[in-house]
């Protein structure tokens, strides 16, 4: 896993709230949150998507975005 990916899951997830097992949430999507992190700022950008709105995006049918 990139560095500080797994902390910013966590503060993901932590915002999110607490009553379930992101565990297996983050492990069934580990993949495509690395595949999206790799792109460069301007790929992100064609797909519409920030940086930082990779975490999100990836989880956003499950979750809400932290406010």
């Amino acid at each position: 896993m990139p560095d500080g990916l797994g902390q910013k899951l966590d503060l993901f997830f932590a915002a999110a709230g607490q009553g379930f097992n992101s565990y297996a949430l983050r492990r069934a999507r580990l993949s495509e949150v690395v595949a999206l992190e790799a792109q460069s700022d301007g790929e992100l950008a064609r797909m519409g998507l920030r940086r930082e709105d990779i975490i999100p995006h990836v989880f956003g049918d499950l979750l809400s975005p932290p406010a």
